[in-house]
C-alpha cells in the first residue's frame, strides 16, 4: 500500500523552526493515524501559539480539525497570515493591552517590558507547569526559549524569541504584538512590576543618594518595593531604546 501523505506548506517565522530542507517549500508529510491538525504541526516543529491560520485545502480550519490524506496543509503566523475573519484565526484574540509572563531565562527581558509600562511576571523559580498555567488563567502571552513549556496544551498565547540578546529580543516582541502605540515608558517597577507613583522630592529625602534631590525635582515611586526613580544617566540609556523602538516603527523594519 502506498503510503497516505498530505502537503505541508509553513510560511514566514514559522520556517525557523523546521528542519533546512522543508523551509519556505511545500513538502510532503507521511501520515500515521488521525492526528489534529494542532498536534501535527507541533510534530513537525513550530510551537501552536505561534500560528495564526491554518488552511486546507485552502480553506481556514481550528487546531481541532483531524488532517487527512491528500490535502494541503498552510500554515501563517501573525505576521504573516493572509486576511480571514476573526473567528477563522486559531486561539482567541490578544487583549488589548497585552499582559506578560517570562521563564526563568528571561529576567533582563522582563525588565525591559516592564520599563516600557507592559506588566511583565517573572521569578528565577517559576516551574514549567506553572507558567503555563499562568498564561492561560490570567490570559497572558508566554514568552520562553523552551519549546517544551511553549506546545503545553493551556497555553494559548505565547513566544520563542530568536534573539538571545535582551535588547534585540525586546525589538522581537515589540514587533511580534505591535506594542509601540501602546508603550507608556517608565509608569511600571522594572524590579516588580508594580506601577509607579509621583514623587516629591522631599517624600523620597533619605532613599536617594545625596545630592539627587536637590538636582532633581522630579521623581517616581514604587508603592511595593519602595524604590525612586529619577531622570539620570540609566533613564537616558532606556529613553534611547524607546526612541529606537519608535523609530523601527516608523521607518517599518
Amino acid at each position: 500500500m502506498s503510503p497516505r501523505q498530505l502537503t505541508v506548506r509553513f510560511h514566514g517565522a514559522l520556517n525557523d523552526f523546521l528542519a533546512p530542507e522543508r523551509r519556505n517549500v511545500a513538502f510532503t508529510h507521511a501520515l500515521q493515524g488521525s492526528p489534529s491538525v494542532k498536534d501535527l504541526i507541533e510534530s513537525l516543529g513550530p510551537p501552536h501559539p505561534e500560528v495564526a491560520v491554518v488552511l486546507v485545502d485552502g480553506d481556514p480550519v481550528g487546531f481541532e480539525h483531524r488532517a487527512e490524506a491528500d490535502t494541503s496543509l498552510v500554515v501563517y503566523p501573525a505576521l504573516q497570515a493572509p486576511r480571514v475573519p476573526p473567528e477563522s484565526r486559531v486561539g482567541p484574540p490578544l487583549p488589548e493591552m497585552p499582559r506578560f509572563v517570562l521563564d526563568v531565562g528571561l529576567g533582563r527581558l522582563s525588565g525591559f517590558l516592564r520599563m516600557l509600562g507592559f506588566d511583565t511576571l517573572w521569578r528565577n523559580d517559576f516551574a514549567d507547569d506553572h507558567l503555563a498555567r499562568l498564561s492561560r488563567q490570567e490570559s497572558r502571552v508566554l514568552l520562553t526559549r523552551d519549546l517544551g513549556v511553549l506546545k503545553r496544551s493551556e497555553v494559548v498565547h505565547g513566544y520563542f524569541p530568536r534573539a538571545t540578546d535582551p535588547a534585540h529580543q525586546l525589538v522581537e516582541v515589540v514587533r511580534r504584538y505591535e506594542l509601540t502605540s501602546r508603550m507608556r515608558p517608565f509608569s511600571r517597577c522594572m524590579a516588580c512590576n508594580a506601577p509607579l507613583t509621583t514623587a516629591t522630592p522631599d517624600e523620597v529625602q533619605g532613599r536617594v543618594p545625596e545630592g539627587v534631590a536637590g538636582r532633581h525635582s522630579h521623581f517616581r515611586q514604587c508603592p511595593g518595593c519602595q524604590r525612586v526613580f529619577w531622570p539620570g544617566t540609566h533613564h537616558d540609556r532606556m529613553q534611547a531604546l524607546v526612541d529606537t523602538l519608535r523609530r523601527l516603527e516608523a521607518v517599518g523594519t
